[in-house]
């Protein structure tokens, strides 16, 4: 959530910053609703005053006898409490109505980002890897021979509709043991803390990290009010809520494996077959909670901790920075992580790193004392370290073989009971 005063003091830096996401021009209606919400605070104000010295006049009033004052000022002291009560209701519902505007603009982008668009206009800063040379096509995920029957889409589709999956014998071996490896790799070389948290939510969390209340159709509301979460960011990021932290704890860095869901809303038709766009997923996700002056410093680590993950399982990737057109909602900068698709001949996102600045910390009250100072808003950013069945296609697409195994990585193979190869029949070897 954006700070009023910041659009007080400078609307059209505020309205240049929107623009370059494509937005119109914002702050002469937020500064209208904020200019009648004190309006009707101060004139409660001067009511609350007149009523109080009407009250005290009242008992001089009465005790010399002046009956017609006394019966003046008492009918003064009703109206100014009746005035009050309407100037007050009227406040807090333009403060309602200014939180919920404020609620659905999305995030500033730092000077840094680059213009654009769309995704055409994001900017590739760096690759790993050179996408192997194949003698045979490479065909997608879900038609290696390795994996028949494994990739279970018209059982998932009896069970639970479209964009669901069951896994099988050495795919869900595989699949389990790609979480594990990333959890340990964060942990041990990382240092991140591990955490376990809730997939079903308050909506007040989902609000604080900005997936309410724009984005309601893109996630699952239980009939009891619950949010099933879309990623861990909103639990690991939410745990600051309403929190003050000390400066010495920071930054607090943590990753969690959870269970995932979306609703792809406006995604029909997109990525329909295979596994890539699920409704129900898994994914290693990393949060840091730090002080604003390290924000850009830790969007850079985290970055790097993604990185290595793939560079560890020697797949092909590219880095690019998002154009301000396709960034998130809560980000001010983004990284993407595309790994390479031999079955689909092109680069596909695994892991979206984002700083959000003081954006979501504002949102949830999440704050930190520096030393010897007043309580400020801390800095977070979440990243995907990594989506876990994107990283089950890769490893699949980059490791198959002309005769329908799949070679997996050397890294798995502690993992994987010792077995560094799917064969066609989907035996483990």
């Amino acid at each position: 959530m954006h700070d009023i005063r910041f659009i007080r003091e400078a609307p059209d830096a505020f309205d240049r910053a929107l623009s370059r996401r494509g937005l119109a021009p914002m702050s002469s209606q937020i500064l209208a609703l904020d200019a009648d919400r004190r309006a009707r605070i101060l004139a409660a104000e001067t009511a609350q005053a007149d009523q109080n010295k009407a009250s005290k006049d009242v008992g001089a009033a009465k005790a010399r006898g002046d009956e017609a004052e006394f019966e003046r000022l008492r009918a003064l002291v009703a109206e100014k409490k009746a005035e009050i009560a309407r100037l007050q209701a009227e406040a807090a519902t333009l403060d309602d109505q200014l939180r919920d505007a404020l609620m659905r603009i999305p995030n500033l982008p730092l000077d840094e980002v680059p213009d654009g668009a769309d995704e055409d206009g994001n900017v590739e800063i760096r690759r790993w890897g050179s996408p192997r040379a194949f003698d045979f096509a490479p065909r997608e995920h879900f038609d290696i021979p390795a994996m028949s029957g494994l990739l279970d889409f018209a059982t998932a589709a009896k069970l639970s509709g479209s964009r669901f999956v069951v896994l099988k014998g050495a795919a869900i071996r595989l699949h389990r043991a790609l979480a594990q490896f990333m959890l340990d790799t964060h942990i041990s070389e990382h240092g991140l803390q591990e955490v376990w948290t809730p997939v079903l939510v308050k909506p007040e969390a989902m609000y604080g990290t900005n997936q309410l209340p724009k984005f309601a159709e893109d996630s699952y509301q239980t009939t009891n009010g619950w949010w099933l979460i879309p990623t861990s960011e909103v639990t690991l990021t939410n745990m600051a809520a309403g929190e003050i932290l000390d400066e010495a704890a920071l930054p607090v860095r943590m990753t969690a494996h959870t269970q995932c869901f979306r609703s792809e809303a406006g995604s029909a038709g997109k990525d329909t077959t295979g596994m890539l766009r699920q409704h129900q997923f898994e994914k290693v996700e990393m949060v840091t909670l730090c002080a604003p002056d390290q924000a850009l410093a830790e969007h850079e680590r985290m970055t790097a901790c993604a990185e290595a993950i793939l560079q560890k399982l020697g797949l092909p990737y590219r880095t690019i920075v998002l154009c301000t057109g396709d960034m998130g909602f809560g980000a001010q900068k983004t990284h993407d992580l595309e790994v390479w698709l031999p079955g689909q001949n092109r680069y596909r996102e695994i892991s979206s790193v984002s700083t959000c600045g003081q954006f979501q910390a504002r949102r949830m009250n999440a704050r930190y004392r520096p030393a010897g100072g007043k309580p400020e808003f801390i800095a977070t950013l979440n990243g995907s370290g990594l989506a876990v069945g994107r990283c089950l296609i890769a490893v699949l697409e980059n490791g198959q073989q002309a005769d329908g195994s799949v070679d997996l990585p050397a890294v798995l193979a502690p993992y994987m009971g010792g077995a560094t190869r799917i064969a066609a029949d989907g035996r483990l070897e």
